[in-house]
């Protein structure tokens, strides 16, 4: 049926009407009960086992001390202006990444479907941690612990309960504990299905599933738990870990820097690649959290909490692992240098092994892998709602015809990510895992915000998102956030992609040819970025096409198409829920560009067209 165009004129007004278009509309959005339910998802969403076992190895890797003056100046100039700018765009916007996004910049829309692309391809190999910590939740609680002697089934002759220097001819008991998953000789050998990790990650997706069918407002309820139960446990692990004999050398260790080190380049990337993936910024998870915050909420105040907070617990965990590490020297009678390990080996050997040699060693092991399964959890929620958000934001009425309800589409999302993230429960796994975790949480999520801090920050423009947040919270962002949006954010992105390595899991190089199954997974978020600026060059011309006919009415501000930008702030328009209120939805061919009249009130309003 052919498009319609009314023209209705008045004293004052000009407004476009286009007939034949779909109506529908989703539902009013939610909103978190209160809003400190939302601070504490962004708490848990940022909290991760990043801050646990990446941090600490990073700057153990980076000179110890030294890692922490880079890594706090990243936080101030990237982390928090980064954040900030992310709450504002899916505050103000009501919508998760891809809406939001597209109505900024919709040459650049795929930024948007890629952030949900590479929160998916996330969620479904970072639940096998989850997978992981409940298998050695379920282990500690036998007595004694299986990685506490060398008297078990799987134990090798070269079992020893103490590490020594000379690891080609040892291994630890917790090191064999973790071998036992059966890790094949490299990424070439598949080996079989580890029976009884499948059946607990079938486990883990079901408590993900049960924690958040219901939304926003079963999710509100879950972090009162697991954002704050993590905090007890490392203090408590803290008090108790300094008590140990070695501890202070290991926390020696951690504070005093060596000043030498600061002159590399690698530590200054490391510490703005820690802040950008332990905040999670470019994930589209937090700025999905945000489109169901009140318009008038104070982005700033929840900026600083999470941001601050996130970078505080990974200080704070880096004094438990590293008392920890202290205590094992001591027993080794090695430094500390020679203990730290790569990748997911600082959370399930070093610290089992620690564990084996402390008082009451079942209640720690106990308290420490629940902290960590509640760490994953908070992470795992935000990735999974923001694919359950965009589908709803975008396909609201397909979906709720073919689902019926919600509930039933948060099920399908679980089910269909527990099916790809089989192979990570093979014997294969942790290559899988490590090859994934490399080119998702690392390269793509580079070039994904990049490509965000140009569409937002350079195309809409630094102005606009300031007039945002005027419009929210009564006053403009600083000169501070302003010059770190603008300069200062591109600037270490681009370092940041320069300076790319091959992936590698601790002294294992994985192949040219697992090398290319890594970038193609890269791909699988990055490609949208090209793909959706092709589609909005691709219907271009029917879009074209009213200028024309509008034209003929001798009205200016008649309709304006932009493939980059709305021509005023945002600020000059009405609160983004009443924009339907004076202009009508479009065909969805054109939905990729922005039809722009004056309202009967004489405010401007934005609808697609």
């Amino acid at each position: 049926m052919p498009v319609k165009l009314s023209m209705e004129f008045g004293p004052g007004r000009s407004a476009v009407m286009i007939q034949g278009a779909d109506m529908d509309q989703p539902p009013k959005r939610p909103t978190w009960s209160r809003q400190i339910e939302f601070t504490l998802a962004g708490i848990g969403c940022a909290v991760g086992l990043g801050n646990v076992w990446r941090f600490p190895y990073l700057c153990y890797r980076s000179g110890g001390g030294a890692f922490l003056v880079p890594y706090l100046i990243m936080l101030f100039v990237l982390g928090i202006p980064l954040l900030y700018m992310e709450l504002t765009l899916g505050q103000y916007m009501r919508r998760g990444p891809v809406h939001a996004l597209a109505s900024v910049c919709p040459l650049l829309k795929g930024v948007g479907v890629a952030s949900v692309a590479i929160s998916f391809i996330m969620c479904m190999y970072y639940n096998v941690v989850i997978t992981w910590a409940l298998y050695y939740l379920f282990s500690s609680f036998q007595a004694p612990l299986p990685w506490q002697n060398c008297n078990n089934t799987w134990n090798t002759p070269n079992c020893t309960t103490h590490a020594t220097n000379d690891s080609s001819f040892s291994s630890t008991a917790s090191q064999e504990f973790f071998k036992m998953l059966e890790q094949t000789a490299g990424v070439h050998e598949a080996g079989t299905l580890r029976w009884q990790l499948f059946l607990i990650l079938i486990l883990a997706w079901i408590i993900i599933y049960l924690c958040i069918f219901k939304g926003v407002k079963s999710t509100g309820k879950v972090v009162y738990f697991t954002a704050l139960f993590p905090y007890v446990i490392l203090i408590a692990l803290l008090i108790n870990n300094v008590q140990l004999p070695g501890a202070l050398n290991g926390i020696i260790f951690f504070i005093v820097p060596e000043w030498d080190m600061l002159l590399s380049v690698e530590v200054w990337v490391n510490a703005a690649a820690q802040i950008f993936n332990s905040i999670g910024i470019g994930f589209g998870s937090l700025m999905a959290m945000s489109s169901y915050n009140s318009f008038n909420n104070n982005i700033l105040k929840d900026t600083l909490t999470i941001s601050i907070i996130n970078s505080l617990t990974s200080i704070l965990a880096g004094f438990v692992i590293f008392s920890a590490l202290g205590y094992m020297s001591f027993l080794q009678s090695v430094p500390v240098s020679k203990l730290a390990v790569d990748g997911p080996g600082l959370v399930y050997i070093v610290y089992p092994q620690a564990f084996a040699n402390m008082p009451v060693s079942q209640l720690w092991a106990v308290l420490f892998f629940f902290m960590l399964l509640c760490l994953g959890l908070d992470s795992e929620f935000a990735m999974v709602e923001v694919m359950v958000t965009s589908l709803m934001d975008e396909f609201h009425k397909e979906v709720m015809a073919i689902f019926k309800r919600k509930e039933f589409l948060v099920l399908a999302i679980c089910i269909f990510a527990l099916l790809l993230g089989i192979p990570c429960v093979m014997q294969v796994g942790i290559y899988v895992f490590q090859l994934m975790d490399h080119y998702t949480a690392i390269v793509s999520i580079m070039f994904l915000a990049f490509f965000e801090v140009i569409a937002v920050c350079w195309i809409y423009g630094v102005n606009r998102l300031s007039a945002n947040v005027k419009e929210m919270n009564g006053s403009r962002p600083n000169i501070f956030f302003r010059v770190c949006w603008f300069i200062v954010a591109p600037v270490i992105l681009i370092f940041s992609i320069i300076q790319f390595k091959p992936a590698r899991y601790e002294q294992y190089v994985f192949p040219p040819w697992a090398q290319g199954v890594g970038w193609i997974v890269a791909l699988g978020s990055i490609i949208w970025i090209p793909v959706g600026a092709i589609h909005t060059l691709w219907v271009l011309p029917a879009s074209l096409r009213l200028q024309p006919y509008l034209a003929t009415s001798g009205r200016p501000n008649t309709a304006v198409v932009d493939l980059f930008l709305p021509p005023t702030p945002f600020a000059q328009q009405r609160s983004p829920r009443s924009h339907h209120g004076c202009c009508l939805s479009a065909p969805p061919a054109a939905s990729l560009f922005h039809c722009y009249d004056t309202c009967s009130t004489g405010l401007i309003c934005t609808s697609p067209i």
